[in-house]
């Protein structure tokens, strides 16, 4: 959808007619039917429209097919060359269009963000200048209200004698654009196999018909249209996120640095990192190569970016740290540019390859109130280490959506190397699981669950966050233990162990049954912490590769019924909002890491 110039919005549609103009008739009543909004694009799929209008045209000479022009700013005309109910529209319009083949639609599989091709119509009467004059000599042309500089100039040599040879040029060429649906080419030739000669005529139309909908050639060409439409829209109406390094690539401090990382793949990473307003704030990171940190990137420039304003976009230099021989990196913050409460994302940037590493800084205040996942067990319906996505269990996006809309800080723990965070936070990512910090084991280790109660001991002792409530698999119960949560704030997924039932509660009846009780107000421990006014409410959406990911088909969760629905129509806009959003399946967001 494209934003007109008086606001109402416009669409692009697909169909085999298109909208027509509408007009009132003298006495009052509309003559012709009428859409409520205005079109922008229409996309004729191997429409039989031009058969149409060539058959009226033979029924009434008299009759002007450039005057039947469509409510919408631009036609497009896709089909096969073989199609027998296809037909073109481009010669209906202007004649000397016989000669000039459409323009073939690039294959996606070679050329996903198009050829390269100019569809603008001003073009093709450039290329094709001949078609459409009596004379050939060109002179330097002045751009037009309604076509713009279409012509190359002729030689500075011209003589004054052309000048008339140029103004029949640009009148002919006016009217073929006021004539034009639209500014492109309207007729659009899409690849069609040589197999498909041999079948019967008769079937050629039900299967073209049946291939525009499963052809990615056409998704791809409808998607550019749109975007097209769409960037300067955006660009008045927000400014963009562009983030351009402040340094450009440099050649490597060692010179062996080249040699190592050839052939392997970047596997930064950097630590989430909590801290108490008014305290020293550090970021850590680590810089690998391969997928099992085969190469260090040691001793290396890495350029620290925080984005101060994450409303604004612009991410703001802050330092240059050189890693050390385990290609670990330590920035402090200078206490002068302190960040104050809310979540800062974070990019650490090599400047040798401008391969990054991301993360988030959180500030918050003292007493800041949160509730703590452990992903292992708890959240995974499957078990998978290195193989498939695992599944996640039904209701546990939903859960930790309730803690988030109450204001409570999310904390995410798991006994996984932090070789594997960018799996991790692809996997939070793709089930739509809320923005909350997450915690990795440093590197391989044989004893997890300690290195997850010394993370959350740190977070109580240092930073001073009250975790009023921890979920988790029954290995989760020591490490809850160890903070002094009490057993009625320990939440543990799965059958119920007779020698824990004295130390946790188990939800034998999933997360569906429990976001029951939370909703109803069941729950003992309301939000009273500072958090809830200071911590941004967002879906988790870290940057990081899921292209393994896409390889996996798509797993809806299955989720019992939102609060609205148990509520009745009579609920507040707001609780319908939280409902709708805990509809949402996945969320896939790909990027680079």
């Amino acid at each position: 959808m494209t934003a007109s110039s008086s606001g109402e919005p416009r669409r692009a549609s697909t169909a085999s007619c298109p909208p027509t103009a509408t007009s009132e008739a003298p006495d009052g009543p509309i003559s012709a039917a009428r859409l409520d909004f205005k079109v922008s694009g229409f996309f004729l799929f191997g429409s039989p429209l031009g058969l149409v209008l060539a058959l009226r045209k033979t029924v009434m000479p008299a009759l002007e097919v450039a005057h039947m022009r469509p409510a919408c700013e631009q036609i497009y005309n896709l089909f096969h060359a073989a199609d027998p109910c296809a037909c073109r529209l481009e010669p209906l319009l202007a004649p000397q269009f016989q000669a000039i083949a459409p323009l073939a639609i690039p294959r996606y599989q070679k050329f996903p963000l198009g050829d390269g091709t100019s569809l603008l119509l001003a073009d093709t009467l450039q290329t094709h200048s001949g078609l459409f004059l009596e004379e050939l000599e060109m002179v330097p042309s002045t751009p037009t209200s309604s076509s713009g500089a279409f012509w190359k100039g002729s030689e500075l040599g011209a003589e004054p004698q052309a000048q008339p040879a140029a103004s029949s040029t640009t009148s002919e060429v006016v009217k073929i654009l006021e004539r034009w649906w639209g500014t492109k080419r309207i007729d659009y030739s899409l690849y069609c196999p040589e197999a498909l000669t041999a079948f019967p005529t008769v079937t050629l139309p039900h299967l073209f018909h049946a291939s525009y909908w499963e052809s990615a050639d056409v998704v791809a060409f409808i998607l550019r249209q749109v975007i097209e439409k769409e960037q300067p829209q955006l660009a008045e109406c927000e400014e963009p996120s562009i983030y351009s390094p402040a340094f450009p690539r440099e050649k490597w401090q060692r010179k062996r640095t080249q040699v190592k990382i050839r052939n392997v793949t970047s596997n930064h990473r950097a630590n989430d990192t909590v801290v108490c307003e008014g305290r020293p704030q550090v970021l850590n990171g680590r810089f690998m190569y391969g997928p099992l940190d085969v190469v260090t990137l040691t001793g290396e420039k890495v350029d620290v970016y925080i984005m101060t304003q994450p409303l604004s976009g612009k991410w703001i230099h802050f330092g240059t740290e050189v890693t050390n021989s385990s290609g670990r990196l330590t920035f402090p913050v200078p206490p002068e540019r302190a960040l104050g409460i809310g979540v800062y994302p974070v990019r650490m940037m090599v400047r040798g390859d401008h391969t990054y590493a991301e993360c988030c800084l959180t500030v918050v205040a003292r007493g800041t109130e949160a509730v703590v996942f452990s992903i292992d067990g708890s959240f995974t319906a499957s078990v998978s280490i290195m193989g498939s996505d695992p599944k996640v269990r039904a209701g546990a996006v939903d859960v930790v959506r309730h803690w988030q809309d109450a204001g409570y800080l999310i904390v995410y723990v798991t006994g996984r190397p932090d070789m594997q965070k960018h799996r991790v936070v692809a996997w939070l990512s793709q089930h739509n699981f809320p923005h909350g910090v997450v915690s990795f084991c440093d590197g391989l280790t044989h004893d997890p669950l300690r290195q997850k109660a010394t993370f959350l001991q740190s977070l109580v002792q240092e930073v001073e966050l009250n975790i009023v409530a921890g979920y988790g698999s029954p290995k989760d119960v020591a490490v809850y233990a160890a903070l002094g949560l009490p057993p009625g704030q320990t939440y543990i997924v799965g059958r119920a162990v007779r020698k824990l039932q004295a130390q946790c509660q188990f939800l034998s009846d999933g997360y569906v049954a429990h976001l029951g009780q939370l909703e109803a107000g069941s729950h003992p421990h309301a939000p009273t912490g500072p958090s809830r006014a200071t911590l941004a409410k967002s879906s988790y959406g870290g940057a990081a590769p899921v292209d393994f990911l896409r390889k996996q088909s798509q797993l809806l969760r299955s989720r019992g019924p939102s609060q609205a629905e148990r509520e009745g129509p009579g609920t507040p806009p707001t609780t319908l909002a939280r409902g709708k959003a805990r509809s949402i399946s996945l969320k896939l967001d790909c990027g680079e890491a």
